[in-house]
């Protein structure tokens, strides 16, 4: 809990690092993604996605994951018998990490917004988790993500709130020397993502934001970090989106 904390600290912090691109700074991240038990953001967003899939297409359904990364939510889809499951992402070293745990999963190195292995109109889901903010243009993978899904099918997606990226905060994390690395974000508003969304007939079914409200009080509290939630106390730190393709 104490190594969260510093998360905390500096994720909120004044001061700015210097950003590495995705691909190089997770393919270092993806040795020690899945041992991180005491990640805030991670348990949000295992929430989140739980709370979303549960009324998504999933059971025989085609599913492509877009910034798949190690597959934490793999096991959940898999029990509930996808017809197909298809993982992307631009790191090598989590998609190996993937296939560790998944030997026969299909994956795919996604080198930029592209999805060729995925015909138009084939897919019943899109799920893309804690990836959004760091897609170069979010215009471009949108028009993508729509190409695939099929009429009727259900996009998910979670993320950084930008409200909180826009105050500063950064996606960090330490490697083996215990140098902290900050990931290139971008701020994406959630207003600019529902009108995007809109522009290519996904109709919002749901957004849900997360806070930092009093029922983490305790949680701090049993951290020494008082001080940290009263000073972030109503500040949004993660979002899920539910949309329909809806022609």
């Amino acid at each position: 809990m104490p190594q969260l904390i510093n998360k905390l600290r500096q994720y909120f912090r004044k001061g700015r690092l210097p950003e590495a691109d995705p691909a190089t700074a997770y393919d270092i991240w993806s040795l020690e993604y899945d041992n991180q038990p005491d990640n805030l953001m991670l348990t949000l967003d295992g929430q989140l996605c739980s709370e979303l899939l549960a009324t998504a297409p999933v059971t025989h359904s085609t599913i492509a994951d877009i910034g798949c990364g190690t597959g934490r939510h793999w096991e959940t889809l898999y029990k509930k018998h996808p017809a197909r499951l298809v993982g992307f992402d631009v790191s090598p070293g989590m998609l190996h990490q993937l296939k560790t745990k998944f030997p026969d999963a299909e994956t795919y190195l996604l080198k930029d917004s592209t999805l060729p292995h995925l015909p138009s109109a084939s897919c019943d889901l899109l799920l893309s988790t804690l990836t959004v903010a760091h897609i170069p243009d979010l215009a471009k993978a949108f028009t993508e993500w729509a190409r695939v899904l099929k009429p009727g099918g259900q996009l998910i997606i979670t993320d950084y709130h930008p409200e909180a990226l826009a105050r500063g905060g950064q996606r960090t994390f330490r490697d083996k020397k215990q140098k902290t690395i900050a990931i290139r974000n971008h701020v994406y508003p959630l207003a600019r993502v529902t009108d995007l969304a809109s522009s290519l007939n996904l109709a919002p079914i749901r957004i849900i934001e997360r806070r930092i409200d009093a029922s983490m009080r305790p949680w701090y509290e049993q951290q020494g970090a008082s001080a940290i939630f009263e000073r972030f106390l109503g500040v949004p730190i993660i979002y899920g989106m539910q949309l329909k393709r809806v022609t």
